[in-house]
């Protein structure tokens, strides 16, 4: 069960290993562009090329998909970003039970958005876990875990893309281990859990009055979605790559300084952010140098 592109290394890992896939539940097909022409997820449009039945219910609750896999007769459920809450009943359909992968070290930032949190919040390292799934968000037994170092220019693009292969080769670990039965679940430290809620395009507006260090790292953990933006001349200006330049300023947060040439040198409320990488509203993402010269941005501008 998974819909985004996530999942997908996660299918093509079972797809390559011992295990029979009986088949891929994944979100029903969304219209997307102009044209508002359906699209099918990443994981049916995997699923498809490898044969797989596929099942789409708008909700799991739906009588023909439940009678569909409880006449499977599974062993397993394996979930991957799937989109939809497994209620206890759908839950217990399944042998052995079902495994949730999830793009943090557990109990650490449960929900929807654990990649991006751990960019914003600076974290040095985050990582995979498997688990058994019972009715709460994220809060089953855990089985394994792998660890990743956060690097410095990491984004949030760049580590899901990671942590999609890692996750998709630790579940193939889990189901190997637990097939031999040398792996049992350890229930998670709730007092050490944090949560890491769904985001929205808002959440991406910049706050100026933050450090230098904490809006790299905001920039970064908001690219590519849902993107980090402030207002320039009055339109949208979208930020894909800053840089702490760990420099001093004494101008009010969000003032564009004299000084830094070849860059956007922006006052924050600690230090000096350097804008590398932007789009104004109705243009093209540019590099900052070839952004200034169809821009010219003069010292002293307020950005916000």
């Amino acid at each position: 069960m998974g819909t985004p592109e996530f999942a997908v290394p996660t299918l093509k890992a079972l797809h390559g290993s011992s295990n029979d896939v009986l088949a891929v539940a994944t979100k029903p097909d969304r219209p997307k562009g102009r044209g508002r022409r359906l699209v099918a997820s990443p994981v049916k449009q995997a699923a498809s090329a490898f044969g797989y039945p596929v099942l789409q219910p708008v909700k799991v609750k739906e009588s023909w998909f439940l009678e569909r896999i409880i006449g499977l007769n599974p062993d397993l459920f394996v979930v991957v970003a799937y989109g939809q809450i497994l209620p206890g009943s759908v839950l217990a359909i399944p042998r052995v039970g079902a495994i949730n992968i999830h793009a943090s070290l557990l109990p650490k930032y449960r929900g929807p958005a654990p990649i991006q949190r751990a960019i914003i919040n600076g974290d040095k390292e985050t990582g995979v876990t498997t688990m058994w799934m019972d009715e709460g968000m994220d809060t089953g037994d855990i089985l394994l875990t792998a660890k990743v170092l956060i690097g410095p220019d990491e984004t949030s693009g760049t580590l899901h893309n990671q942590l999609a292969e890692m996750g998709a080769g630790l579940l193939i670990d889990t189901l190997e281990r637990l097939k031999q039965g040398h792996l049992a679940g350890t229930p998670q430290d709730k007092s050490k859990a944090t949560y890491a809620p769904f985001l929205k395009k808002e959440d991406g507006y910049v706050d100026w009055t933050k450090d230098a260090n904490s809006l790299d790292a905001f920039v970064r953990g908001m690219n590519p979605w849902p993107g980090a933006f402030t207002f320039l001349f009055g339109k949208r200006l979208k930020i894909f790559k800053a840089k702490d330049l760990q420099k001093g300023a004494r101008e009010k947060p969000g003032t564009m300084l004299d000084g830094f040439p070849g860059d956007l040198g922006v006052a924050t409320g600690r230090g000096v952010l350097a804008l590398k990488e932007v789009q104004l509203e109705s243009g093209k993402r540019l590099d900052v140098e070839e952004f200034l010269r169809g821009c010219p941005v003069p010292p002293g501008t307020i950005l916000g």
